[in-house]
């Protein structure tokens, strides 16, 4: 099986330009292509982790992929998806994002001469002139097909700015000077980004009069709909100072039964033979299943050592004998105790456990939360700062979640 049959097989392909003209481009090792990434934090997060196996898979096949960081586009903010205009980050910021997101990225794409490149779109935007790009580029967009473009439809009764409106030329010229100045032929990218890389296509065409094409990758929903890769406490992030590689596992070692052979197939490299088989598994067989998919994810992002630790201490936990050192854990401060003592509501949430007081509350009220195996009977209960010093307390959050806080 070639890898276009696979990325079909494994169910990554949403949207394609031209299909026999793609498929003969990747199985050939012949696609020269980029995806974008927009610098919008100081860590990639589970949301581009389908974009980072794509690259991987492509370049396995001998495709060479450019990481392309959008530090010129995140001066503007990307609208796909958004019901509000995103906040305005400085070019500092920008760059300290755009560096650890090369950090991270090295662990899925081999970046070097002749191999993967990684550049920033700031590198040729912030030099544009604007009365010279509108009149060169813009003349080349209609409006009434950009208001037609998903991105822009749903914010149109909440309002969108100018500002945003020009963000889908800007990504259509991204695509145009990678073509002229690293011979880029494709463009790959999340399902909602169609719009945008057919008006790249498209600006392609009528300037240069050649094709380029397009491919978008399905967008990784839970059976619900919901998009994956957040939890009470925010994103699941590729930082193991933002996302422990415990938790890490925690989060696919969790995820719904009808959800984890699908992610199986998308997000791992297993043999498909092998999958096929556990298409068959069901009851206890899919705990199994979970396991195999948390151990494989949490080995790619943060490597083998962590992904077997965290493997280890989840199943130590769960049997009643696992050792507090690799369980995730919060140093509580002097301050978050009054007169010595922390209540259950306030321990919650300083440990990041839940996201508000309420939250905190229904919890214990519903019977979910247990101190060194002692259920919370009571959002009145209070605990002694001398419980938290040594090994301090586990909390137990719910039947899967457990947490260490302590003192020094």
């Amino acid at each position: 099986m070639q890898i276009y049959e696979e990325l079909v097989a494994r169910g990554l392909i949403a949207q394609v330009t031209d299909e026999n003209e793609i498929r003969e481009l990747v199985n050939n090792g012949k696609a020269t292509f980029y995806i974008g990434f927009d610098p919008t934090a100081d860590s990639l997060h589970v949301g581009h982790f389908m974009a980072l196996c794509l690259m991987k898979r492509l370049q396995m096949a001998g495709n060479k992929p450019i990481a392309l960081i959008g530090g010129g586009t995140a001066m503007i903010g990307d609208p796909s998806g958004r019901t509000d205009m995103r906040s305005m980050m400085t070019k500092e910021t920008i760059q300290h994002n755009c560096d650890c997101f090369k950090k991270q990225m090295s662990r899925f794409i081999d970046f070097g001469e002749g191999k993967a490149q990684m550049v920033n779109n700031a590198d040729w935007l912030l030099n544009l002139n604007y009365v010279d790009f509108i009149r060169d580029i813009g003349a080349c967009f209609s409006v009434n097909n950009m208001l037609r473009a998903e991105c822009f439809k749903q914010r149109m009764e909440k309002g969108l700015s100018f500002l945003e409106f020009n963000y889908m030329p800007m990504q259509s010229y991204d695509f145009y000077y990678l073509f002229q100045h690293y011979g880029c032929n494709m463009q790959f990218g999340g399902n909602d980004q169609w719009s945008n890389m057919l008006g790249g296509t498209e600006l392609i065409r009528r300037k240069l009069g050649k094709d380029a094409h397009a491919m978008t990758i399905t967008l990784l929903l839970t059976s619900e709909g919901k998009k994956m890769g957040k939890t009470a406490s925010g994103a699941v992030w590729l930082d193991p100072n933002k996302t422990s590689p415990y938790d890490f596992y925690q989060y696919w070692r969790n995820i719904e039964d009808a959800d984890v052979l699908k992610c199986i197939r998308m997000l791992t490299f297993l043999p498909l033979e092998q999958i096929d088989e556990m298409d068959k598994w069901e009851g206890s067989q899919l705990n199994t299943a979970k396991e195999i998919l948390a151990y494989e994810l949490t080995k790619l992002v943060h490597g083998e050592e962590e992904a077997t630790k965290a493997q280890e201490t989840a199943r130590g936990l769960f049997s009643g004998k696992g050792s507090l050192e690799n369980m995730p854990s919060s140093q509580l401060s002097a301050d978050k105790f009054e007169n010595g003592k922390i209540g259950a509501i306030n321990l919650l949430v300083a440990c990041g456990l839940c996201a508000s007081n309420g939250e905190a509350r229904r919890l214990i009220q519903q019977g979910g939360v247990a101190v060194n195996d002692q259920k919370v009977a009571s959002i009145d209960v209070a605990f002694d700062q001398s419980d938290f010093e040594g090994d301090g307390v586990v909390i137990k959050k719910g039947k899967k979640v457990f947490h260490r806080a302590y003192v020094k």
